[in-house]
């Protein structure tokens, strides 16, 4: 039973799409006359309005099909179907409320996306394409060759060429605006040639010879520093023989230490100094080194019988290396107060 409409609200009647859209259009129209804005509740019943959705998505089907059914069609580069279609779909999109159009609205998005790409890329190929049969025929009839003519003038052309006398100078005067070329250099006095220049003779100076003093003074100086030098060593070499014999003969069964003998705690210096004149002995076969029970290196003198039946071929050498880090470290372990080499400008006590 209907209400009166003094009573109270009466039941709204429900409207289809086109409907809706005139009420709407009315209710704007209404408002603009009055002076008055466009409410919440206007804006919340075209939300709701499922006759205006229904048509909304029923468009985008459409242009979703009809862009399916003409692709062929849209990929030709004179046709302009896709952009109506793009404008089309910018105002329908205005008014989308609802996920389902928007899904819709984003399906034709990637067809006519998928679409453009393939557009493009057709138009990039066929922009870049280049057919030498084509050009060579366009060649021909620049450089004036007709294929048009009678066949006496073919034959006549025939026996004096394929291409007219003047075909490669017509050619050559269109080609040449092309290139940029400098002018070539040539003399206005005619041609001239020059020639290199004689080379100029080198003149070799010659060497000053060298004074009469200074050939009998200077090997004389060095003979006399290498004599000095040799002779120093071998002295400094028969000094340590003498102590390792000396020091030997005090107690034979006693083996020496080499790190005993040949360290010197006071000067790494006088250490190297040592060990190096301590293997001319070695090398001589005038000491001989050898390991004792606990592994340690020994050094004893060598009588001249055992040099005479040992032979030079039974000795051996090894490369001994020390830093002064090593060496304070055997003078801890050894614990060597004094050494038994004395600097040769120190008397023995």
């Amino acid at each position: 039973m209907k209400r009166s409409k003094g009573g109270g609200d009466e039941e709204a009647p429900r409207h289809n799409g086109s409907a809706g859209r005139r009420k709407a259009d009315q209710q704007q129209s209404d408002g603009d006359e009055g002076g008055s804005d466009i409410g919440p509740a206007d804006l919340q019943d075209d939300d709701n309005d499922q006759g205006l959705r229904r048509e909304i998505r029923s468009k985008y089907r459409d242009l979703i099909s009809s862009v399916q059914q003409n692709r062929e069609d849209m990929l030709s580069p004179s046709n302009n179907k896709l952009t109506e279609v793009l404008e089309e779909a910018n105002k329908l999109f205005k008014d989308v409320r609802q996920a389902r159009e928007a899904a819709l609205d984003a399906q034709l998005l990637v067809v006519a996306t998928d679409l453009g790409k393939e557009k493009a890329s057709q138009l990039f190929s066929e922009g870049t394409a280049f057919d030498p049969t084509a050009f060579a025929e366009h060649l021909l009839s620049f450089m004036g060759l007709n294929r048009l003519e009678d066949d006496e003038d073919e034959q006549q052309n025939t026996a004096n060429g394929y291409l007219p006398q003047d075909a490669w100078h017509r050619l050559a005067r269109r080609a040449e605006c092309c290139f940029r070329t400098a002018p070539s250099f040539h003399y206005m006095m005619g041609s001239f040639y020059a020639e290199p220049p004689p080379p100029k003779q080198r003149i070799e100076r010659q060497r000053k010879a060298p004074s009469k003093e200074a050939k009998r003074i200077m090997p004389t100086q060095l003979k006399k520093m290498e004599e000095s030098q040799q002779e120093a060593t071998e002295k400094e070499v028969e000094r340590i023989l003498g102590y390792l014999k000396s020091y030997y003969q005090d107690d034979p069964t006693s083996p020496i230490s080499y790190y005993e003998f040949v360290i010197d705690p006071s000067s790494f210096s006088r250490t190297v100094e040592n060990i190096f004149h301590t293997s001319f002995l070695i090398r001589d076969g005038l000491a001989r080194m050898y390991l004792d029970e606990e592994k340690l290196p020994c050094i004893a003198p060598v009588e001249e019988g055992e040099v005479e039946a040992g032979g030079s071929t039974s000795r051996k050498q090894c490369i001994l290396s020390i830093s002064p880090k090593i060496w304070k470290e055997l003078i801890d372990v050894f614990d060597i107060k004094d050494s038994i080499i004395r600097p040769p400008n120190t008397q023995n006590d």
